[in-house]
């Protein structure tokens, strides 16, 4: 599929409903995970993808989920997470992510997702653009990601949800240390708009 023009919109209320489309169409994304994942514990989360789902809607009504949502024409393609350390907590690799930190960063940049019709022509590049458009527009600060180096290789997207160094590396983010068997920590500042 050649992919039209892209846009990019935050995931609110009102674009629910495409990025509903886009995490339906492919069974919850991650066997229902509805990007969950890194978000604090709760009860809710894990026991069934409707529950997921209905979690996810309700941390998006009250402002506690972002994500910028990458649409062709109407149609969501993809998106990519962020959100304050608050807001996503959870990290693999805890212990050895805190033992080189240094101060918290303002943001995260936590997970990927692109419908796979759209993947591998520049979706994951778009969202994390728009990530950083709306952090930018949000007053900007200090941005981590936590992507796998791949090394070059070429890797399954399915296991890319956290993206690739490169793919970071081209949006101005500059290696920071190791986290785990092939993930890295990243990070960039993002000037307010």
């Amino acid at each position: 599929m050649v992919p039209g023009e892209l846009t990019v919109r935050a995931l609110t209320p009102e674009t629910w409903d495409a990025f509903a489309d886009l995490a339906e169409r492919h069974n919850g994304v991650w066997n229902g995970c509805w990007c969950t994942w890194f978000h604090p514990p709760c009860a809710e989360r894990g026991q069934t993808a409707e529950g997921n789902r209905a979690l996810k809607e309700r941390w998006v009504h009250e402002g506690l989920a972002h994500a910028a949502l990458v649409l062709d024409g109407d149609v969501a393609v993809g998106w990519c997470e962020y959100g304050t350390p608050e807001e996503l907590p959870r990290i693999n690799h805890r212990k050895e992510y805190e033992a080189g930190m240094g101060q918290p960063p303002d943001y995260r940049v936590t997970c990927f997702f692109v419908d796979r019709r759209y993947r591998r022509q520049g979706v994951s590049a778009v969202a994390l653009r728009g990530a950083l458009d709306l952090i930018a527009r949000a007053g900007g600060g200090v941005v981590e990601g936590y992507p796998q180096d791949t090394e070059g290789a070429k890797v399954t997207a399915s296991f890319l949800y956290n993206g690739t160094r490169s793919l970071f590396e081209q949006a101005g983010f500059t290696y920071s240390r190791p986290k785990g068997m092939k993930h890295c920590v990243m990070t960039t500042t993002v000037a307010p708009a």
